[in-house]
């Protein structure tokens, strides 16, 4: 069973340093359609301006996965980390009973493009916790790179839940096919390009929720194109 969900389905947040769309409810944004995916419940696409960016506020009970495309995210939080994402690096902030954190756009002059996305974790009242990590973005020879898993395989960031993030790069004329384990689902969401993922032509911005199905297929159309996959329980 596949559904699709468009790119004009998703929420806007717009403001004078920020312009983010919202894939699931979030904010000012409710959609009852779209509170989430099985434990995912965020993928917020946010454009920072240059000195933007978001004070100090609170989170619990969620585990944060911030991926940044372009430019750079200043981190500071009340575990005490003082960091700066960019490109090729991964951010896991598990909330747990309690954290508050602050993110800004550092650079005087670029935009900073970043994803971030929330987990529902396995258990509540875990302690909170923060990792970063360099992850190698995907290429013709590896296609397929994964960014967060549950045991932090090959590299990635370890979230408390039963998930896997990955991110993939399909070449022009290529495709990728992931097997999916039984009862497990999945979330696609085209973040560059266009792509046909498994029968469905899909654009950048768009995604789709996959259930019943033994695999998740992406095939490019036209020039390469990147996904986000999300391999849930």
């Amino acid at each position: 069973m596949i559904h699709v969900r468009r790119d004009d389905r998703r929420g806007s947040t717009r403001l004078p340093w920020l312009d983010s769309r919202h894939t699931f409810s979030f904010g000012g944004f409710y959609d009852p359609d779209a509170m989430g995916f099985r434990s995912l419940r965020v993928i917020n696409d946010d454009r920072i301006a240059p000195g933007g960016g978001f004070a100090t506020h609170p989170h619990a009970e969620m585990e944060i996965v911030t991926i940044v495309l372009e430019g750079a995210l200043e981190h500071r939080d009340s575990l005490g980390t003082g960091s700066i994402i960019r490109p090729g690096e991964v951010q896991r902030m598990s909330a747990g009973t309690g954290i508050t954190h602050s993110e800004f756009n550092p650079d005087d002059g670029r935009e900073t493009h970043l994803f971030q996305i929330w987990i529902e974790p396995a258990q509540p009242g875990l302690e909170p916790s923060y990792e970063q990590r360099a992850v190698a973005a995907p290429s013709a020879e590896k296609p397929l790179t994964v960014l967060a898993s549950p045991d932090g395989r090959q590299g990635s960031v370890t979230v408390h839940q039963d998930a896997l993030l990955y991110r993939a790069r399909v070449e022009a004329g290529g495709n990728l096919e992931l097997p999916l384990g039984s009862g497990r689902g999945a979330w696609i969401h085209v973040t560059a390009g266009s792509a046909t993922v498994s029968g469905h032509d899909l654009e950048a911005g768009d995604a789709a929720s996959i259930e019943d199905e033994s695999s998740v297929v992406v095939d490019a159309l036209g020039d390469a194109a990147e996904v986000l996959i999300f391999d849930l329980a």
